[in-house]
C-alpha cells in the first residue's frame, strides 16, 4: 500500500529552454496535467529535501514526452540551467484517482514476485525498487541469494498483477533473472 506522506518522482528536468527561465522536462508520469496544470510541484536535487515551488504554465511538445513549463520565481537561461536534472515530485496523498483494474507503481514496492513452475507457483523474490527514470523496470530481490535483477514491467513478462493478495507473476525470458 501506498504510503501517505511519501513523493512519487513525475519528470525530470532536462535543460533549459528559451531565455526566460522555462525548462524542458522528460515526463514520467501517465498524467499530462501534472505539466500543464498551474498549481504546486516540488523540485529536488540528488536526495536533498524537496522544495516547494509553483507550476505557472506548461505545454506539450509535439509527438515527445517532453513539456516545457515555467515555474514561478524562475525567469531567466542562467536561473534555469541550474535546475537542470532536478526532480519533479508530487506527493502520494496527490494521487490521481484510477480505474478499478488500474494502479500506480509504487503500489508493487514489497510485492512477492512469484513463477510458474510445472503448474505450481512459486515465491522467488520481492519487488524492492523501481527504475522509471528511462523504462518502467521492476527491482526484483531474489530469494535464493539476494541479487537484484531489473524486470521489464510489460505485460508479457509480468503478466498477473494482485494486489489484493500481495503478489505479482512474472514469466522471465530465458537468462533474465541469471543476469
Amino acid at each position: 500500500m501506498i504510503m501517505k506522506d511519501e513523493w512519487l518522482i513525475v519528470g525530470l528536468i532536462t535543460s533549459c529552454h528559451g531565455i526566460n527561465g522555462q525548462v524542458k522536462v522528460k515526463s514520467l508520469s501517465d498524467f499530462e496535467e501534472r505539466f500543464l496544470k498551474p498549481g504546486i510541484r516540488w523540485l529536488q536535487k540528488e536526495n536533498e529535501n524537496p522544495a516547494k515551488i509553483k507550476l505557472t504554465s506548461g505545454f506539450k511538445q509535439p509527438g515527445k514526452e517532453i513539456f516545457i513549463i515555467k515555474l514561478q520565481g524562475i525567469n531567466s537561461r542562467n536561473h534555469a540551467e541550474q535546475l537542470k536534472k532536478y526532480k519533479i515530485l508530487v506527493k502520494t496523498k496527490n494521487l490521481p484517482e484510477l480505474k478499478k483494474e488500474e494502479f500506480h507503481l509504487l503500489e508493487l514496492l514489497n510485492l512477492q514476485v512469484m513463477i510458474s513452475e510445472n503448474d505450481e507457483l512459486k515465491i522467488i523474490g520481492k519487488v524492492v525498487d523501481l527504475e522509471n527514470e528511462k523504462n518502467n523496470l521492476i527491482v526484483i530481490e531474489l530469494l535464493k541469494n539476494q541479487k537484484k535483477v531489473l524486470v521489464p514491467f510489460v505485460e508479457e513478462i509480468v503478466p498477473v498483477v494482485n494486489l489484493k493478495s500481495n503478489f505479482l507473476i512474472i514469466k522471465p525470458p530465458n537468462g533474465l533473472l541469471d543476469l
